[in-house]
């Protein structure tokens, strides 16, 4: 843990009396949240210009709510030292002091805000969230999508369940679909049919209403799968920086897609204790909630344990991967995963690559086993696909094969 000058950090500014007390702890939460040095001092003189201000004004922290550090971002400065005379404070300072607030509401010395409210769930709406968690098994980003696609489409389907037939649907869906891509309204087709067979199981609408949303044509193998060479996976590899921290870890994320052709998602909710070290397997959480291991080579496991050993923030969090920025966090999303290898493309200059996301690492290890003699049972089970006919996908850029097997075209008299 880096250490921080307290009396440093407060030259010149004299904090109020009122948050005097819990000045010391504030800092020390930010140190252990991975803030640096510079970043802990603006944060701490932010806060002590906040209790001057609330000193000056005879206002306690019983009384500090978000309406208070709203007065306190309009007014104009007088406090020598602060954000400048007569002016009002950034609105980074303002953050700042609204960051320490949150730190009081936690040590019980300031109340808690009040609620904020919310918009009432529409009536079809009830218990769907609930229904896709418990019997479903979908993550909450998935939740979260279905929830909003849906509630696009509530006020033209209308308020009354028992009212939908199937002209109803396919004529509200086909109206939502206008004007947007294949992609997005697929999605529209996965969230609709899942409510309808929500309100089904509930007994609020007629049964098999699902079968009525259109399917969305798609030939999902119908292109070559996108993939580099792999000298170029390589070069994606060895572009981290391995004197600072983020290029350790992203070293560990690149090789772990490279390698064992994980997914993006694989890699956001990976835990420490996914990682056997004596019987040197990793353990993967597929799409369907299904648990695998998954052999970890040497050159991965080195990876990764110099990213825990030199690189990863002291912690108790039990994912393996954290943001390196402050605050100490796990991946958000799967987007930060295709960040690192976007970032790293563009670090190893290779131009115009086929995507730019993390799937491109895992087409890529695939493309490599089959040119390697790899079975397509062997890729399936490495790349966990359920269907083998996902993984006959690759089997296209064995251009040599596809020759060896391709028929004449058949001759056409001529007229």
């Amino acid at each position: 843990m880096q250490s921080y000058d307290l009396a440093d950090a407060l030259a010149g500014l004299r904090p109020g009396e009122c948050v005097q007390p819990y000045i010391q702890s504030f800092a020390a939460q930010l140190v252990a949240g991975g803030y640096a040095l510079l970043s802990t001092r603006d944060y701490v003189r932010s806060a002590a210009h906040l209790g001057r201000w609330l000193d000056t004004r005879g206002i306690g922290l019983q009384e500090l709510s978000d309406a208070t550090v709203a007065r306190f971002a309009r007014h104009l400065c007088e406090c020598p030292g602060a954000c400048g005379h007569g002016r009002s404070p950034s609105s980074h300072y303002v953050a700042r002091a609204r960051r320490f607030v949150e730190h009081l509401r936690l040590e019980g010395v300031v109340p808690l805000a009040a609620p904020s409210s919310t918009r009432a769930i529409p009536g079809p709406l009830v218990g769907f969230r609930e229904w896709m968690l418990r019997h479903r098994g979908l993550t909450v980003w998935t939740i979260n999508r279905y929830e909003f696609l849906v509630s696009k489409m509530l006020p033209s389907l209308g308020e009354d369940p028992a009212s939908y037939d199937a002209a109803l649907v396919r004529r509200v869906f086909l109206g939502q679909i206008q004007r947007i891509g294949q992609v997005y309204a697929k999605c529209f087709v996965s969230a609709l049919r899942a409510f309808l067979r929500f309100l089904a199981v509930e007994g609020r609408c007629r049964s098999h209403l699902d079968r009525a949303v259109p399917t969305i044509p798609a030939w999902r193998v119908s292109a070559l799968p996108r993939y580099i060479e792999p000298s170029d996976v390589e070069r994606v590899i060895a572009s981290c920086d391995l004197g600072k921290p983020c290029g350790i870890r992203d070293r560990a994320v690149l090789l772990l897609l490279a390698r064992l052709g994980l997914r993006a998602g694989d890699i956001m909710v990976m835990k420490l204790d996914d990682l056997d070290w004596r019987a040197g397997t990793v353990r993967v959480r597929a799409k369907s909630r299904r648990e695998v291991r998954m052999p970890l080579p040497q050159e991965v496991g080195d990876a990764l344990l110099d990213y825990l050993v030199r690189a990863r923030p002291a912690t108790e969090i039990a994912r393996v991967f954290l943001c390196t920025n402050a605050p100490v966090r796990p991946f958000p999303t799967t987007v930060t995963v295709s960040d690192i290898v976007r970032l790293a493309l563009k670090r190893a200059g290779i131009k115009d690559p086929p995507s730019r996301g993390a799937h491109l690492l895992r087409h890529s290890a695939a493309t490599a086993m089959l040119r390697a003699g790899a079975s397509l049972d062997a890729i399936a089970t490495v790349l966990r696909h359920e269907s083998t006919d996902t993984t006959a996908h690759y089997a296209k850029v064995d251009v040599a094969l596809l020759r060896s097997v391709a028929q004449p075209w058949p001759e056409v008299p001529q007229c």
